[in-house]
């Protein structure tokens, strides 16, 4: 690792943490939660988070199957529409463009709660894979 940043930064590094926490707490179910942390981390190459995203999902009965599929989920038949929504949103999102296309196909789906505790998410896993990739943070080993 090149830099351990919750000790060089441990006050702004606490508060990204205690984000994670409220984010839990809102009405997103936990499968949407996890399979955008791991999408959004794939796209951006923070092993350590895919790789700890991975595991919270199987721990909370996301199949392997499932998981197998995320990077290809558009055409997998194993996602639901909410769940298709939200990865459509935060894959545009993390790519930097929404379109308004997109945005109605959420809105279909998701409440304004939901949306609102989603853009928070993608931007919280944004956030800390631009940590963890940078800072090659490496995932520990079962």
């Amino acid at each position: 690792m090149r830099l351990n940043v919750a000790e060089a930064a441990p006050g702004p590094y606490k508060a990204l943490r205690s984000a994670e926490t409220a984010l839990g707490h809102g009405p997103l179910s936990a499968t949407i939660r996890e399979l955008v942390k791991i999408r959004v981390s794939q796209i951006n190459g923070c092993v350590f988070c895919v790789t700890l995203h991975s595991r919270e999902a199987q721990r909370i009965g996301i199949t392997e199957e499932r998981l197998t599929e995320l990077p290809v989920w558009q055409e997998s038949e194993l996602f639901n529409a909410q769940e298709r929504a939200a990865l459509d949103y935060a894959e545009a999102v993390t790519r930097g463009h929404l379109d308004d296309e997109r945005w109605e196909a959420l809105r279909e789906e998701l409440s304004e709660e939901e949306i609102g505790y989603l853009a928070v998410q993608v931007a919280h896993i944004n956030a800390l894979n631009r940590i963890g990739a940078p800072m090659r943070m490496k995932p520990p080993r079962r």
